[in-house]
């Protein structure tokens, strides 16, 4: 696939008689042509980082796509700017396919003053463009037709049934399947898988069985009614594979995910009902003007609707690939629980819900807790986790809380009472703090 790519890369740098660049809508580079210049200010910042790096920066990306290049069905001319570091203008050709953007190709424009290509030129170069833009669709496509495999490899039971999903997803990938990746959970998500997800190995959707986890049963705290934790039974999840250059570089399974959410949070009714899908577009990665507002726009209708997303730590091959995918849904109810997550979280940013999530699959009903979980006692439940957060410092707590520190001892007294736990001794605070914390994730 790759030499296709060069192939096509090489023929428009013929045609338009400059070298010329292939990068995937996320600004990751493909392919490009030789070049052998003598003019220094071709090899400008931008494009020697893109070619040795293989990637650029998000603040390039957002200025280039500030000039409508995802949107555009012919060529876009963009002019030089030294303090972007873009030394000489470029011309992009988008690489579309059924009217949905797959990648760019870019050239070095003309000196000012100097003619540039010819029409007829570039139009041949763009229906090279759109041949490319067939290849990219056909190999994000693959990626969804291992569904099957991917959906065995995260449902199997430990052992060799375990083993050998992952053998049949190894041979299904090829060499690729030895490469980094990394697991990301998207739930609740309504409908059958994506048809395409850049940059993705495999796609599928993972069933929920009983309750609170994907292909898994209930977590810790179902049903208890405290905290904002939604019931999640009967809610699939979109499961991705992501490929990775390296181990920390998330940024494209971070964008990954940013275009993933508005599909489900826009087929998710308000409060996370499920619905049916709508087909909503996807909205880019960090952008300026129309598409940061869009991003914004994203993450608050993630948040009301509660979608969430999880990013395990990248793996290298597929051994871990179970373990990564557990560490994503335990990601993903964390941000469920927790509203300061957002609606994407990194299972390396969770911090004590990498064990709480973990820790059992059936609900933990601790007979301590019990009555302080009860609906009736929430305001109770979350006077006592505050104090808990704030290390059981009464000023901190109260001024969290927006009470006078006589009220917080009050509520403070009448926890004590409902719990029969000593809130003065270490085991009985970590009791207590583990249970409020592990009745998020229901």
């Amino acid at each position: 696939m790759k030499g296709d790519y060069q192939d096509l890369v090489d023929e428009i740098s013929a045609l338009l008689g400059a070298p010329a660049t292939l990068e995937n809508r996320d600004f990751r580079l493909i392919a490009f042509g030789a070049h052998d210049s003598d003019d220094d200010l071709a090899m400008d910042p931008v494009r020697t980082r893109s070619i040795l790096t293989r990637q650029s920066t998000a603040d390039v990306r957002s200025w280039f796509e500030a000039f409508g290049i995802a949107r555009a069905t012919g060529p876009v001319r963009i002019p030089a700017a030294p303090d972007a570091g873009v030394f000489r203008g470029r011309i992009c050709l988008p690489v579309r396919y059924r009217g949905i953007v797959q990648g760019y190709v870019w050239l070095l424009d003309q000196e000012p003053g100097k003619p540039g290509p010819e029409p007829a030129a570039l139009d041949a170069a763009m229906e090279v463009a759109q041949r490319i833009g067939v290849l990219l669709a056909e190999e994000a496509k693959a990626g969804a037709d291992l569904s099957r495999e991917f959906l065995a490899v995260l449902t199997a039971g430990r052992g060799w049934q375990q083993d050998m999903a992952v053998a049949a997803l190894r041979a299904a990938l090829g060499p690729g399947g030895d490469g980094l990746h990394a697991a990301v959970c998207v739930t609740p998500w309504p409908g059958e898988a994506p048809a395409s997800v850049p940059g993705a190995a495999a796609v599928c959707v993972v069933p929920r069985r009983g309750g609170g986890e994907p292909g898994g049963a209930a977590g810790p705290g179902a049903g208890t009614g405290a905290g904002p934790g939604r019931e999640a039974a009967g809610d699939p999840a979109l499961a991705v594979l992501l490929r990775l250059r390296s181990t920390d570089a998330l940024a494209p399974a971070l964008a990954a995910v940013t275009r993933l959410l508005p599909r489900a949070a826009q087929a998710t009714g308000p409060g996370g009902a499920t619905g049916q899908a709508t087909g909503g577009k996807a909205s880019g990665g960090k952008a300026s003007g129309g598409s940061a507002l869009a991003a914004a726009v994203t993450t608050a209708t993630a948040t009301a609707r509660g979608v969430t997303a999880g990013v395990a730590d990248p793996v290298r091959g597929l051994a871990d690939l179970p373990a990564a995918w557990e560490q994503a849904v335990a990601a993903a109810r964390a941000a469920a629980a927790q509203p300061r997550f957002g609606p994407v979280a990194q299972w390396s940013a969770i911090g004590p819900y990498r064990m709480l999530a973990t820790l059992a699959a059936d609900p933990v009903d601790d007979p301590a807790a019990r009555t302080l979980l009860a609906p009736t006692n929430r305001e109770l439940a979350r006077t006592a986790e505050v104090f808990l957060d704030c290390a059981g410092q009464a000023g901190r707590a109260a001024a969290a809380l927006g009470i006078h520190r006589q009220t917080l001892y009050y509520r403070l007294a009448r926890v004590e009472q409902l719990t029969g736990l000593d809130l003065d001794e270490g085991e009985d605070r970590l009791l207590l703090h583990m249970a409020l914390k592990a009745a998020r994730l229901a």
